[in-house]
């Protein structure tokens, strides 16, 4: 029988509306929540037995002796699409001019089955951020619209007919990319400035020169965004 959610978020203000959420397809569920790698090592043995850990937007990776001792699996929910695993995946989308993005829910493990897809057509002009937006809105909509089977239903989730695709990208690729090289193209420069040239990551573009780094300021003119969308709070189902 599954008796508790653990709730793995990015940040800790996303806890209470996927908690309420759960709550409302079955009240009887104990939740546990984490943000750190240290807190979710703190759950007991004995809870994870008997509960379902959830992924929600975060960069912990979760233990294999954490994973091997839930009861009820572990899934994650990645704020991009099957064609974009790894990190960071809305840069990378842009910077590959892709015209779809979207959101993934996944069994947690290395190239784990797909167990939900969201997706939306990228908006012309958008900015990553924008698009980061978007991408956290479907996948907000795509928790939503699982939550009844993930907190009712103690077996597995139906696993789609959709595989991962795509290199899976890293932070040492995005450290890569923001490398700008001697001699670039003004078509390439313009590429990376528009996927890589913000500030959120702590990530700059930079380029070296004579043995001097310079670092691409970041009130350089960008080119003009497509309107954007602000996260909505999750609502529990009706």
């Amino acid at each position: 029988m599954m008796k508790a959610i653990i709730l793995l978020t990015g940040v800790a203000n996303q806890q209470f509306a996927l908690t309420e959420l759960l709550k409302a397809h079955n009240p009887a569920l104990s939740f546990r929540c984490a943000v750190t790698a240290e807190e979710l090592a703190a759950i007991e043995p004995e809870v994870l037995r008997e509960a379902r850990l959830l992924a929600f937007t975060t960069s912990v990776i979760v233990p294999e002796h954490i994973l091997a001792t839930l009861g009820h699996g572990a899934y994650n929910f990645h704020p991009g699409p099957p064609q974009y695993p790894g990190w960071a995946p809305a840069h990378f989308a842009l910077y590959d001019g892709a015209r779809t993005f979207g959101a993934t829910a996944h069994v947690m493990a290395a190239s784990g089955p797909i167990v939900g897809v969201e997706s939306f057509i990228i908006p012309d002009k958008i900015s990553v951020r924008g698009l980061e937006q978007i991408a956290y809105v479907r996948l907000a909509h795509l928790f939503w619209r699982m939550s009844r089977d993930l907190a009712c239903d103690p077996t597995p989730l139906a696993e789609l007919e959709i595989a991962w695709c795509g290199i899976k990208s890293t932070r040492q690729m995005y450290r890569e990319m923001c490398e700008l090289p001697a001699g670039i193209s003004a078509g390439e420069l313009a590429r990376r400035i528009r996927a890589f040239h913000d500030d959120f990551r702590g990530i700059p573009l930079t380029c070296s020169l004579h043995g001097i780094r310079f670092q691409l300021s970041t009130t350089a003119t960008q080119p003009p965004e497509a309107p954007q969308v602000v996260s909505p709070p999750l609502a529990a189902a009706s």
